[in-house]
């Protein structure tokens, strides 16, 4: 089977320790290396790989706490180093995506760190002539339980290499645990905040130039020629050279510094060649969305009498619009690149450094172990990050010069060349009958995601193609056990460059999902939560291709939100118009969501302000609360954020909007009170990065209708 693009964007589920062993007649090692992730050397040091790429979701630390509880070591003791592709860590994944790193690390993790526990155990026993049995661990020392004789890490490091390899570790159990399900501070937190984090545009190498690149305006657009000279005429720009291999493609200024490279860049001349989609503009396209949503779809999902939607008496329908997004991290595209003959070496801010390091072997032709890819902190990823198109642009032009350089994109750059999350239209159906819903309809119409590549002409003749995929998110997976179901999808192609945006498809389905549900509640004079509750009963176990949800888990969240936060009290603002909304969604079939939002308008429309969001969730075992409701405060912002200003434009083949000016993010007198709870679960832990964005834009929504009667179906959200 085919993998599906969900099972691309998360963590694989193999386990993989990559052992280190030497072989038993060579001389004892310098270090303890059981496995890819740890390494102990004689005397106290103590370091942990980690295989995720770290971009503000604390990924660094819960990776890093995991291991080290298993371990039995002090976290604060822990010398961290970031994994990078090679045989070390051949057949473990480093790829950061779907919301798994912690959670799909959870379990090898612990075994690393109990196997070399273990290991040390038993070197320490042999050491003494003692039982394992009567030895135990506490934080990096081995001790002789009866005699109280004790031996360090650093002490055993070399006989411990020794010993043989246990196949089945134990693991600690939960009163054992120092670190897990406990709020862990970040690791980092205070390299960061005083600067001394490296991100991809902190990386320096000696006698590095500065590349920024032209790029062209137009999608489906490439360069024609190119004059030079006057950039070239600029003190301190060193070369002009052509950039073929990006999205955009266009034409490098190399300089001394990042100032004169983008002084260059404004003086060069280009010629553009545009292609036949160059004049794309995203008003007409979305027109065309909303045509293209009387077209027969894929068919998506089918459950129940597909005749009760036409049987019914009432008929409720609204179509939901979501428009192009933009990434826009804080920290643009950069990549720093030492392409020599004979090797190539670069610094990269990446999710995906496998990517990047293939991308190298195949573009330069160099053998694998002559590739160095250095994954640094990223300043925000989003799913931008997995592609790597602007580590192969500085790539290609170290190669050109023959010198160490670092491409930076200018914030225009980042805005209106990188990847969009595509535009798409819900037409939303409901038949009702005698106080209840009959039967349910979703058509989705949208783009696939080119960063994925597009379907062949012969992959697309196969009607099943979207539902094996289990797409699109939100539509497809819907929860609730509706008599009738019915779910489609209309692919419509674009020439505009699209990709995973934070919770991929999530987010524009379940503004709709919701959103509706909530005028159907109110059309059937039905409390909005209440009948969320009663459409997951019995609260059984929804299979799908490969998720199962867990009804039950969702209708606990929902009835802890009722009690808690206490929902059925009246929400107000003297002088103003006030409510509150609810909406929920099911990540994955892993992670259960609740959230409400309470938000007041002014009696002439003029202004909105969300007052309070509040949360609750089950995403089974919280590694790290702490790191959760951050996680939490993080996906509500930016799901606020698209609901209240984001939108990109374009016009003329071209991304209209070009920074944060116009291309808005929530600021900090827009943020509300964010109140987090966290259901005790015996679950696995499941990912959370991207989890509390759907819900925050249906649930604001909701609360606009229920303080204004205005329903609101589109973002951004305006009362025009």
């Amino acid at each position: 089977m085919r993998p599906t693009r969900r099972a691309i964007l998360q963590s694989g589920t193999g386990f993989a320790l990559a052992f280190f062993l030497p072989d038993r007649d060579e001389a004892a090692p310098e270090f303890f290396e059981p496995n890819a992730y740890i390494r102990i050397a004689p005397g106290s040091g103590i370091t942990l790989w980690v295989t995720r790429s770290e971009m503000g979701q604390g990924v660094r630390t819960n990776l890093a706490a995991t291991l080290a509880d298993e371990l039995d070591v002090d976290l604060a003791k822990v010398t961290l180093e970031q994994a990078m592709p090679g045989k070390r860590f051949e057949g473990i994944r480093l790829r950061t995506s779907g919301s798994g790193s912690s959670s799909g690390t959870f379990v090898r993790l612990r075994r690393a760190g109990a196997t070399a526990r273990e290991m040390l155990i038993a070197a320490a026993a042999a050491q003494w002539t003692v039982s394992p049995a009567d030895c135990r661990s506490e934080l990096g020392t081995v001790i002789h339980r009866s005699s109280g004789r004790r031996l360090s890490y650093g002490d055993l490091a070399q006989s411990a290499a020794t010993q043989a390899v246990p196949q089945n570790p134990r693991l600690k159990t939960a009163p054992e645990l120092r670190y897990i399900g406990k709020p862990v501070q970040r690791i980092d937190a205070h390299r960061i905040v005083t600067g001394a984090a490296v991100y991809g545009i902190d990386a320096r190498l000696p006698n590095a130039l500065v590349a920024v690149v032209k790029r062209c305006p137009h999608v489906d657009g490439k360069v024609l020629t190119f004059d030079g000279s006057k950039a070239l005429a600029l003190t301190g720009v060193r070369y002009v050279v052509p950039v073929a291999i990006g999205i955009f493609p266009g034409v490098a200024v190399v300089a001394d510094d990042t100032w004169t490279a983008m002084k260059g860049c404004d003086a060069l001349t280009v010629e553009w060649e545009r292609g036949a989609k160059s004049s794309f503009d995203s008003g007409p396209f979305i027109e065309s969305l909303k045509q293209a949503a009387d077209r027969d779809g894929y068919p998506v999902r089918r459950d129940g009498d597909q005749t009760a939607f036409d049987a019914a008496a009432t008929h409720l329908e609204a179509t939901y619009e979501y428009p192009f997004q933009a990434h826009a991290p804080v920290e643009p595209m950069n990549c720093t690149a030492d392409v020599r003959p004979d090797r190539c070496e670069i610094w990269l801010p990446s999710q995906t450094p496998e990517t990047a390091h293939q991308n190298i072997v195949k573009n330069l032709g160099l053998p694998p172990d002559s590739v160095q890819v250095h994954t640094t902190l990223l300043g925000g990823g989003f799913g931008r990050r997995l592609f790597v198109d602007y580590a192969d642009e500085a790539v290609e032009v170290s190669k050109a010069i023959g010198k160490p350089v670092q491409v930076i994109w200018r914030r225009e750059d980042d805005m209106r060349n990188g990847f969009f999350h595509p535009a798409s239209i819900e037409k939303m159906s409901a038949a009702l009958s005698e106080g209840r819903i009959a039967a349910w309809r979703h058509k989705s119409v949208g783009s696939d995601l080119s960063m994925f590549g597009l379907p062949t002409e012969e992959q697309m003749k196969d009607l099943q193609r979207y539902a094996k995929d289990e797409s699109p998110w939100g539509a497809f997976d819907t929860p609730y056990n509706f008599a009738a179901l019915k779910v489609d999808y209309v692919p419509v192609d674009s020439p505009v460059p699209s990709g995973a945006w934070r919770a991929v498809e999530y987010p524009s389905r379940v503004f709709a999902r919701e959103g509706f549900l909530d005028e159907v509640a109110h059309a059937l004079s039905k409390d909005p939560l209440q009948l969320r509750i009663d459409l997951l009963q019995p609260g059984d176990i929804l299979s799908l291709e490969s998720q199962k949800i867990d009804r039950g888990r969702m209708i606990r969240v929902l009835e802890t939100m009722r009690e808690k936060f206490a929902w059925n009290r009246p929400f107000t603002v003297p002088g103003r118009l006030a409510g509150k909304g609810v909406a929920i969604n099911i990540y994955d079939g892993s992670s259960y969501m609740a959230q409400v939002a309470e938000v007041s308008v002014a009696r002439d429309f003029s202004d909105l302000k969300v007052h309070r969001m509040v949360c609750v969730f089950d995403c089974g075992l919280a590694i790290n609360p702490a790191g959760l409701e951050g996680q939490v405060e993080s996906g509500i912002t930016w799901g606020l954020s698209a609901a209240l200003h984001g939108k990109i434009d374009f016009r003329n083949g071209t991304a209209q909007q070009s920074g944060y000016h116009d291309f808005r993010v929530l600021r900090l007198n827009e943020m509300p009170a964010i109140e987090v709870h966290i259901i005790p679960s015996e679950a696995p832990p499941s990912g959370f990065g991207e989890h509390p964005v759907p819900p925050a834009a249906p649930a604001v929504a909701n609360a606009i209708f229920a303080a204004t009667g205005k329903r609101i179906r589109k973002l951004p959200f305006s009362f025009a």
